[in-house]
């Protein structure tokens, strides 16, 4: 069964990536890639890291999709304009996917031979260090450094924003 719900939003994830791509309104696009997280948190759920799916909807679904259909109807951006594609890219383009997939099968199959029907790297609930306690614990005790110096960071382009946004107004 959970390779069944794998697969399936594995394809969920995949179409609305692609669909990201080949929208022409922005709008959609945002719609397309709020899908896309979504699907990725399931997944996130199936290896059993509950607060890293749980982030993955609040953080990216929630609040920057927000801010990106924020910006996107403070531009007024329209639907993109079709322009036509090179002779090149239409001839070219199916048959150099065909051998980049081709080059990437061979190149999976010799360096990791275990890759296959038979043989799974991933065993779906294995996984226990997505919990919050995890997650706390490598966060700040291995990674609190980084952890600081990202949140200075992000104070710096927030007050960078605000003078930008001051000097607009006078």
């Amino acid at each position: 069964m959970d390779l069944f719900f794998f697969l399936l939003f594995a394809f969920i994830a995949v179409a609305c990536a692609v669909s990201v791509v080949l929208q022409r309104h922005p709008i959609s696009c945002a719609l397309s890639l709020v899908g896309t997280m979504a699907a990725l948190a399931v997944l996130y759920l199936l290896l059993g890291a509950e607060f890293i799916a749980m982030v993955q909807v609040i953080v990216y679904a929630g609040a920057i999709m927000v801010l990106f259909v924020f910006v996107i109807m403070l531009l007024n951006a329209g639907a993109e304009d079709r322009r036509g594609s090179s002779w090149v890219a239409r001839i070219a383009g199916l048959p150099a996917l065909a051998v980049l997939l081709g080059i990437l099968g061979y190149l999976m199959l010799t360096f990791y031979p275990m890759i296959g029907p038979k043989a799974s790297l991933v065993h779906f609930g294995d996984f226990t260090g997505g919990g919050a306690k995890e997650i706390g614990t490598a966060l700040f005790t291995e990674y609190l450094l980084p952890f600081e110096v990202t949140s200075i960071l992000i104070l710096i382009a927030i007050l960078g924003a605000i003078v930008l946004a001051r000097k607009e107004i006078d």
